[in-house]
C-alpha cells in the first residue's frame, strides 16, 4: 500500500510539473525541508537549503515569464523536456526505495508520461489562447495554472488519492474536449467545402 500511495503521489506531482515546472519541485522541497514528506534515499538533495533557493528563484522566474505571451508560448515549448525531467525525478524521489532498475523505470513510464500529457496539455491551451487572443487571455491562464500547481503539489502531497482522480478526470476532460474541437473543425471544414 505504501508503493501504491507514492506512486500516487508521484503521478500527482508529475502532472502538475505541466502547469508549473517549478512549482512542485519548490513544494516538495519546503515539505522536506519541514519534515513533512520523507523522500526515498538519495533525494534527500531536493530539500537541502540550497535546492530550495534554487527552486525558489526559477518558480519567481517561470511565473514572471508567464505573463509575457510569446516569451510564455516559448518558454512552454522549452520546457517540455525539462517538466518531463522533473516528472521522472519527483516520482522517482517517492518510490525509490527499491530495486534501481525497477524505480526508474516505473519512474519513466508513470511519472514521465504523466507529466509529458500534462505539459503537451497546457503548451496546447496556450497555443489555442495565443493565436485566439493574440496573446491577451495567457495572463488568465497562466494566473489558473499558477493556482492549480500549488494546489495540485500540496493535494498530492498530503492526499494522494485525491490528486490521482483529479487527473485522472483532467485527462479524460482533455481528451473529450480535443475530441469534440476535433470534430467540431471536421464539420466546419466539410461546410466550406
Amino acid at each position: 500500500m505504501e508503493f501504491v500511495m507514492a506512486l500516487f503521489i508521484g503521478i500527482g506531482l508529475s502532472a502538475t510539473v505541466g502547469f508549473r515546472v517549478f512549482t512542485p519541485l519548490l513544494i516538495t522541497s519546503i515539505a522536506e525541508k519541514a519534515s513533512m514528506v520523507t523522500l526515498a534515499e538519495g533525494f534527500s538533495w531536493i530539500g537541502s537549503t540550497p535546492a530550495l533557493i534554487a527552486f525558489l528563484v526559477a518558480t519567481i522566474l517561470e511565473i514572471a515569464s508567464a505573463y509575457i505571451p510569446f516569451v510564455d508560448q516559448l518558454l512552454k515549448t522549452l520546457a517540455t523536456p525539462i517538466a518531463i525531467i522533473a516528472g521522472v525525478l519527483l516520482t522517482a524521489s517517492f518510490i525509490g526505495n527499491m530495486d534501481p532498475l525497477l524505480t526508474w523505470s516505473i519512474a519513466i513510464i508513470a511519472g514521465g508520461s504523466t507529466a509529458t500529457v500534462s505539459q503537451l496539455t497546457t503548451t496546447t491551451v496556450k497555443g489555442v489562447s495565443t493565436v485566439s487572443t493574440a496573446g491577451l487571455g495567457n495572463g488568465l491562464i497562466s494566473f489558473g495554472e499558477g493556482i492549480i500547481a500549488v494546489v495540485m503539489s500540496i493535494i498530492s502531497l498530503f492526499l494522494p488519492i485525491v490528486a490521482a482522480l483529479i487527473v485522472l478526470t483532467i485527462f479524460i476532460s482533455f481528451f473529450i474536449i480535443v475530441r469534440t474541437l476535433r470534430r467540431k473543425r471536421k464539420r466546419t471544414n466539410v461546410a466550406h467545402v
